[in-house]
């Protein structure tokens, strides 16, 4: 029987617009595009020019530091460009698909035969080791570092998620091939939810599995690490996302990379929140056609609420989601006298409002919308995030220490366990307005620089 580990802090923010488990078709976007930012810590240097061919699994760019890390077309098709920005920065790497798709062959393996070494040279080749990061920093994992661990959370608490149980159905094996190489590299972890019952998840092999129990961000990787193994200095550990998994058991049994991803299509303003067939890079105009509410201001997000990113509906999916969100932007609505109002239909962390009593008879969750209600204000010592970050650490004082860049106390608070994403609750609950998540982004950034 798996270890259960019970999270108390935390906060389940429930929203209007749950996926239901059903599938609708989408047409083939045509368009696909690779977009650097999305590989945190990699400076890209391009390797295809405009008008060139590639197949499904060519490399666009690779790493300027480690030129063996590549990172692939997700299909065949024409590179229709090479989009730069200030000081040439490479800002996206757009691919037309071919009506017939070919792919670079890398060969069936048998993933029980190989070595840990020749499972890495695997990813390498195909570009699937660009899928696992590395903490410290949250980056892209340094491929000549061998680390401690490797993490796999197979459920995401995060608002409207994707149920992982869902979108595993039928692909079991390839999940387990996948558990496989990983633990041919290092010791993996597998981080299952107390509500999980699947047997590819609760019997995989050759993991350690644990089970978490609690509310969000009870699914964050960075949680489930600091109560199985906490990183100290000088410690490295990689972590993979479990629907990247499925790319990596993919490749093994196909021989080719296969970026295809089951994706959900979340939040308020869409019709019918269901799944849908998307591929790594896909641009994003038919999925939401017809789909959502048109007539209101709306913002649209590739991945959840808390920690994805703001894109228009013309633009791509992101390289590690498989959640597309749509809320309204807020920016038309203006409010007589503000948080002073009763409020029947609003969130309200510590219970102002009355509407939470209704949202737990009736269930129904929240229509929030992207506005931050309020300013940028002095920070106070109030404990709040605490209260919501389920991790032997003290967030307030390390944001202090990133704030004032204090290398040295940051170091003694614990950066080197911590991303972004780890925060996102505490910025939704902050009361000083900070954007927290930025904020550490930018802390582990020095700190990388410094340590370099």
């Amino acid at each position: 029987m798996a270890n259960v580990i019970k999270l108390r802090k935390g906060l389940d923010i429930n929203l209007q617009g749950k996926p239901a488990e059903e599938f609708f078709s989408v047409r083939e976007p045509g368009m696909y595009a690779l977009v650097p930012d999305d590989f945190t810590g990699v400076t890209p240097k391009v390797v295809v020019k405009e008008q060139d061919y590639v197949k499904a699994g060519s490399p666009l760019f690779v790493d300027k530091n480690h030129p063996e890390v590549k990172f692939v077309s997700p299909v065949s098709g024409v590179v229709t460009g090479v989009e730069r920005g200030e000081r040439r920065k490479v800002l996206a790497i757009t691919v037309k698909a071919s009506e017939v798709q070919e792919y670079e062959e890398f060969g069936k393996k048998n993933v029980s035969s190989l070595s840990g070494s020749e499972v890495k040279t695997s990813l390498l080749e195909a570009g699937l080791f660009a899928f696992i990061k590395q903490r410290p920093y949250d980056i892209i994992a340094d491929p000549t570092v061998t680390p401690k661990g490797i993490f796999v959370s197979a459920f995401d608490s995060q608002p409207l998620a994707p149920d992982f149980e869902f979108i595993l159905k039928g692909q079991e094996q390839e999940f387990q091939t996948g558990l496989d190489a990983l633990a041919k590299m290092a010791k993996t972890y597998l981080s299952i939810s107390a509500k999980q019952k699947s047997v590819a998840l609760t019997q995989a092999k050759n993991v350690t599995i644990t089970t978490f129990d609690g509310p969000h961000p009870a699914g964050n990787v960075g949680v489930q690490i600091n109560h199985l193994s906490p990183i100290n200095k000088g410690e490295t550990v990689w972590t993979v996302a479990a629907k990247d998994v499925l790319l990596i058991g993919r490749l093994f049994t196909l021989g080719h990379i296969d970026f295809s991803r089951i994706v959900a299509l979340t939040g308020s303003e869409v019709f019918k929140p269901a799944y849908c067939k998307l591929k790594v890079g896909a641009q994003l105009t038919n999925v939401f056609k017809g789909c959502v509410n048109e007539n209101a201001v709306l913002r649209y997000i590739s991945g959840n609420v808390l920690t994805g990113k703001k894109v228009s509906k013309d633009e791509y999916l992101g390289a590690f989601d498989n959640q597309l969100t749509v809320i309204p932007e807020g920016s038309d609505i203006h409010e007589f006298l503000g948080f002073v109002m009763p409020r029947f239909n609003q969130f309200s962390v510590s219970r102002t409002y009355f509407s939470w009593i209704f949202d737990k008879l009736t269930n129904r969750g929240y229509r929030l919308d992207a506005r931050i209600k309020g300013g940028e204000r002095h920070m106070i010592m109030s404990h709040e995030y605490d209260r919501v970050l389920p991790m032997d650490i003290m967030p307030e004082y390390l944001i202090k220490a990133i704030i004032t860049e204090d290398i040295d106390r940051m170091e003694a608070l614990g950066i080197y366990e911590v991303a972004p994403e780890d925060f996102a609750l505490c910025e939704f609950v902050c009361s000083s307005k900070l954007e927290l998540q930025k904020i550490v982004r930018n802390g582990l950034d020095a700190l990388r620089a410094e340590m370099a």
